[in-house]
């Protein structure tokens, strides 16, 4: 088991700038890819970005160059989304999710709540 803790959300003015967090505990040795999703009010959950465990970054179109997925080099445990020149069409609850690999399959996919990030003047 997994468990994510999610923190970093909030309110921001367009333009602004915000940095996610999500610790990962429990059963985290081995392959894995840990990835950034978000579910806009009506909208069905997407990915923003993913992290494999060997650095491998990818990042949805819509926010390439303005956000950028990356794991704390002192606590591999850490995952982090830095967000900048956040627009309106960003606010979203935004999910941390961890997939335990095992042999090119995903044996594990875990979720943390998520935590809110509002764009608005």
């Amino acid at each position: 088991q997994v468990q994510l803790v999610e923190s970093g959300g909030g309110s921001v003015q367009p333009g602004g700038s915000l940095r996610l967090s999500c610790v990962a505990s429990g059963s985290i040795d081995g392959p894995n890819v840990m990835g950034w999703y978000r579910q806009a009010p009506g909208k069905q959950r997407e990915v923003v970005a993913q992290l494999t465990s060997g650095d491998k970054t990818t990042h949805i179109d819509s926010v390439r160059g303005r956000f950028f997925i990356s794991r704390d080099s002192a606590a591999e445990n850490t995952m982090y989304l830095q967000m900048n020149d956040l627009k309106v069409e960003d606010t979203a609850v935004y999910y941390c999710n961890y997939k335990s690999i095992t042999l090119l399959k995903i044996t594990g996919d875990y979720w943390g709540k998520g935590t809110l990030v509002t764009v608005s003047s």
